[in-house]
């Protein structure tokens, strides 16, 4: 038994200078991908299983936009789990609760007088990306203070949640008062996937719906093969007349073709380049991390 021991552990120590060798290959690679983006990259990964992780400049402060619907969701399905509230409980929405934004729950109700179940708003915040959506959840916890409080609660000090999506559309500098760093973020994804955050029902629920996300399509999911369960939520900011754009971020986790899953969160922010060369960026990224962990 012994002499299988030390084998096993001679192997170990053999196959590591390979491996941390690979590892710093797609380092270098994401940081080349991430120069075409005319602005800041930030990058984690993690192996959910294996637990190996990846940083390209994982612990800078970059802007969330919508990817902070992913803690306001999981804020809300706690108080579920606390009886605080109910998934099927009503919550009657007027014509002021829907500002014009991008609004798919004000496209089917532009006047309001409705009542919508819990349920469904947390469908149409993460699936949808749902800014009214957003803010009558915040005006359920009454702001964003709760949010950031069981973030903190949960031990998660790199995500910042102060402002609702009507705060951020009434002046541009307040988008960056809800900022992230991508490590937190990727920790925050794995707390969640590993179920100790929520309940097994609200989990599975939260994971089902971030997979059914239809923002975003060429970002994480870009260049992956076809049929690849990817449960994600994105972020995408206005971008001014100077072409700025702060925020084009996609987070969230993949499912590899061995079984194995992997976190990763990616964050093009304050880049002056286009849509298509951002988006690109991410989804570059999201395949050469799905490539070399799926080995």
């Amino acid at each position: 038994m012994k002499r299988l021991i030390l084998s096993a552990s001679l192997v170990l120590i053999l196959l590591t200078p390979f491996f941390v060798k690979a590892q710093n290959a797609l380092r270098d690679q994401i940081a080349t991908i991430a120069k075409s983006s005319k602005g800041i990259v930030g990058v984690s990964i993690l192996g959910l299983e294996n637990r190996d992780t990846l940083s390209v400049n994982g612990s800078a402060r970059l802007v969330l936009h919508s990817v902070a619907k992913f803690p306001i969701a999981l804020t809300i399905l706690h108080w579920v789990d606390s009886g605080k509230l109910t998934m099927n409980q009503m919550i009657h929405i007027k014509k002021k609760d829907l500002p014009k934004t991008y609004s798919p729950l004000r496209d089917k109700y532009p006047e309001g007088n409705v009542d919508v179940s819990i349920s469904d708003l947390l469908g149409y915040m993460v699936s949808l990306s749902d800014n009214d959506a957003c803010d009558i959840l915040l005006k359920v916890m009454d702001g964003p203070k709760p949010v950031q409080d069981y973030m903190l609660r949960l031990g998660i000090k790199g995500i910042a949640i102060r402002a609702s999506e009507a705060d951020m559309a009434s002046a541009w500098e307040l988008q960056y008062t809800n900022w992230c760093k991508p490590i937190e973020m990727t920790q925050l994804l794995d707390m969640f996937y590993h179920g100790k955050i929520l309940s097994k029902n609200s989990t599975d629920f939260l994971y089902r719906i971030m997979t059914e996300t239809s923002t975003g399509p060429h970002r994480l999911k870009g260049l992956l093969p076809a049929g690849t369960v990817v449960a994600h939520k994105t972020g995408t900011s206005p971008t001014n007349a100077e072409g700025l754009s702060p925020a084009t971020n996609d987070v969230g986790i993949i499912t590899l073709p061995n079984g194995k899953h992997m976190a990763i969160s990616v964050f093009v922010c304050n880049s002056t380049d286009n849509e298509t060369t951002r988006e690109a960026v991410i989804a570059k990224i999201s395949k050469a991390a799905f490539d070399f962990y799926s080995k």
